[in-house]
Formats: C-alpha cells, structure tokens, sequence
C-alpha cells in the first residue's frame, strides 16, 4: 500500500507538470497568435508576445515557421489532452519545420502508437520522430535531474560565440538527450552534440539537427 508521503510526492509531481505544461502551451499560443485554450496565466505572456515574436523573426526557420511550428505542437497538445490525459503530461514535443519530435515515457505500446497516429494527424506535419518508451512513471527527482541537465546544456549553448543557440531545442527524458533545430554548418551542430556529450549525468544524446542547407528542410 502506498504511504501517504508517495500519494502526496505524486500529486506534487503531476501538478507540477501540469503548470509547466500549461505554462509551454500558453508560450506556444501566443506566438502563434491563437491563445484560446482556457488556460490561466496567458494574460501574462500575452504581455511579453511582442518579445517572443522577435525572438522567433531571428531563427533561422523565420517567424512565419516559428508561428507554424508552435501552431503544430499547441494542435497536437490539444489532441492529446482531448485522448488521454496522461499523454498530455507524459510526452513532450518539439516541431522543428514541419518535423515532430515525441518524446518521454508512457505507460503502454498502445499509448504510445496513438500519441504518433495523433501527432500525424494535425495539418503541416511532415514527419514524426518516435523517441518515446514504454515503462513507469518517472519520479520527482527524475524529473528534476532531466530538468538541470536541459538548463546546463541551454546555458552552455548560449555561452558558446560559434553557437546561435537560439535555433535549437532540447528535451531530456531519464537522462536521454534530445536535440531539435538548424544547424549553420557540421561544426556548428558537432560542437552542439558535444556539449550535450560533455554534460554531467547525460546518459545517451539523441540528434536530429539538420544543417542550413539541407535538401530535405520544408522549401530548400
């Protein structure tokens, strides 16, 4: 029987979670200029809408693929809270141009083939990468690790001067590394790479950076 320590540790857990994914829904709404989910606290990013609209006009896909990209995954968020709720809070998503990164950890094979049948079904989507796996919960302090290591690698990143870390992306899931974005050059996304390589704790780092000019990028 679980204690009531655990049953609290996990309320913890799953309310946390919500308000960061509350929190990325509304940051995505807003840049795509489409905040209609009745979800608390838009007002405030409403706020800072004009900051992130010029962060997104100096990416490398543009603003209009960054509104198209955060139009993507507020889509499939919504088609994933309208499923099941646990795939709303256990998978993250990335949309990088059209391409769709699916990652975390679910609960079944067939959570997992619906969040991807889900995912392929939201208009300008151009392929999905499946990095999801199949198992338990992570815990709390999972969690939080997954959380400093995306901090360490972004901080190492922006503090990088051969890096425009502005046009990558990174979810980390028990300890697996996930990289997203738009590489100027090999050097560029090599040096990426290796800073995520070089993070403590990183178990295995997962690429789908695309360089500059890559053929297969969305009008190249």
């Amino acid at each position: 029987m679980s204690s009531r320590s655990d049953i609290e540790r996990h309320h913890s857990t799953k309310s946390c979670r919500q308000n960061n994914r509350a929190y990325s829904i509304c940051r995505t709404l807003v840049l795509a200029g489409i905040c209609v989910l009745p979800l608390s606290g838009c007002t405030s990013f409403v706020i800072g809408a004009g900051a992130t609209a010029g962060v997104a006009a100096l990416q490398e896909r543009g603003f209009n693929g960054a509104v198209s990209d955060s139009a993507i995954t507020a889509e499939i968020w919504q088609k994933f809270l309208a499923q099941d709720e646990k795939l709303f809070l256990d998978i993250e998503i990335e949309v990088v141009e059209g391409e769709v990164l699916l990652a975390g950890q679910v609960e079944s094979t067939a959570d997992e083939l619906e969040a991807v049948r889900l995912s392929w079904q939201v208009d300008g989507v151009r392929s999905v990468h499946n990095e999801m796996s199949v198992g338990s919960g992570l815990s709390l302090m999972d969690n939080a690790g997954d959380l400093v290591i995306t901090t360490k690698i972004k901080a190492a990143l922006m503090f990088d001067g051969d890096i425009f870390a502005i046009n990558f992306s990174i979810e980390t899931v028990n300890g697996t590394v996930h990289l997203m974005g738009i590489a100027q050059n090999e050097r560029e996304r090599d040096r990426v790479i290796a800073h995520a390589r070089e993070t403590s704790y990183v178990k295995r780092v997962v690429s789908h950076i695309r360089l500059k000019d890559d053929a297969n990028r969305q009008g190249a």
